[in-house]
């Protein structure tokens, strides 16, 4: 799969099913993250792979009540970095954006695999930090919940989120994410 394919297949699906997790998935998968840019190749972001089953099962508690249907996942990555791990260039605080890099990069090598990589917000970071026992120092960035396309729509859905299992929710056009040369609003 090429790059193109894997950026137009990937989803965030919510009905998963379980796929086996071993050493060699987490080491290919976190090999991907690795290689993504960072300012001065300061490398901030930080992952813990969990799939523990009773691990998982702490973290559960973390998960918002709309991300029920991630307690089917055999797999989530949380992905955390501090600020002072890499460059703050006046107010920027590049190690969000770095973690995001990061992420995206194993996001596609997921798909590549024939993973479902969801990335969510709905999460407490204090709860997950405490279950897993990462530093108050560190920002949670997010989770990614991981596992391969489950047949049948999961009955934990809510009716919006069963509906975007069947198509892909619709992208805002081109003309209102992108300006030539400079800034100018939307015309529609």
């Amino acid at each position: 799969m090429d790059v193109t394919t894997a950026v137009h297949s990937r989803r965030a699906y919510r009905s998963l099913g379980s796929v086996p997790i071993d050493e060699s998935l987490i080491l290919d998968l976190a090999t991907h993250a690795q290689l993504a840019p960072s300012c001065f190749n300061n490398q901030p972001a930080r992952f813990v792979f969990v799939f523990d089953p009773a691990t998982l099962a702490e973290l559960h508690d973390a998960l918002s009540a709309n991300n029920e249907w991630a307690k089917a996942a055999p797999l989530i990555i949380v992905a955390f970095s501090k600020k002072e791990d890499d460059c703050v260039i006046r107010e920027r605080e590049y190690h969000q954006f770095d973690v995001g890099l990061a992420t995206g990069f194993l996001i596609l090598r997921a798909t590549e695999l024939g993973l479902v990589a969801h990335p969510i917000a709905g999460y407490s970071p204090k709860k997950t930090r405490e279950v897993l026992g990462i530093p108050d120092g560190y920002q949670v960035i997010t989770l990614v919940v991981v596992g391969k396309k489950a047949a049948a729509p999961s009955p934990v859905l809510t009716d919006k989120q069963a509906a975007a299992e069947n198509a892909r929710p619709e992208r805002l056009p081109l003309a209102n994410i992108i300006h030539f040369n400079h800034f100018a609003p939307p015309t529609t």
